[in-house]
């Protein structure tokens, strides 16, 4: 990981008078961004605020006994708004590849909550579907989020929280449509 730009060296070459040193100090200082370039913006900020999530709910999941991992819930939300879609599909729909994905899968099918079936006109292809056990397992994940979606939000009225969701939601749109003309371009 790279120093903070405070503490990057500076590279100053040889001079032959204390004149020299000093222009050659302030030119390296004249190339550095603005500080307030280098201030958190909205991508580290939702970051952060992601990885916060994931930490509370692996902490919470440890400490009630969840069976599963954020990763694992994470398929199983998937799988459950979509059951019967093949394993690729759900790793396109995860953004991780698929073998990933299958030892996500893996786990899931050993905990009892996840079956893969024949797909019914390709043998090659296995189909995603929750068991029973899932189901329940799910009833407790989505609990979790709750809390820590309210311990997040907490002081938000609800027309903030329903104004955030709308302006994420817009945001990823935005990025769809540009991954998506970038991907029409490259081809």
């Amino acid at each position: 990981m790279a120093p903070p730009n405070d503490a990057v060296p500076l590279v100053v070459p040889l001079m032959r008078t204390p004149g020299d040193a000093a222009t050659a100090v302030e030119a390296a200082l004249a190339q550095r961004p603005d500080p307030a370039t280098l201030q958190p913006n909205i991508g580290a900020t939702l970051h952060d605020v992601a990885r916060m999530f994931r930490r509370r709910f692996e902490r919470r999941a440890r400490q009630t006994g969840l069976p599963v991992t954020r990763q694992q819930a994470r398929a199983l939300l998937y799988i459950a708004r979509n059951e019967g879609l093949s394993q690729a599909a759900v790793a396109t729909m995860l953004d991780i590849e698929p073998i990933a994905l299958v030892r996500v899968l893996d786990r899931l099918h050993e905990e009892g909550l996840v079956e893969r079936r024949l797909h019914p006109t390709d043998r090659r292809v296995r189909t995603l579907w929750l068991t029973p056990l899932a189901w329940d397992v799910l009833d407790r994940v989505l609990a979790l989020n709750a809390e820590i979606r309210e311990e997040a939000c907490a002081g938000l009225p609800p027309a903030a929280r329903d104004m955030l969701m709308r302006a994420l939601g817009h945001m990823k749109g935005n990025l769809i449509l540009a991954e998506a003309a970038e991907s029409a371009a490259a081809e």
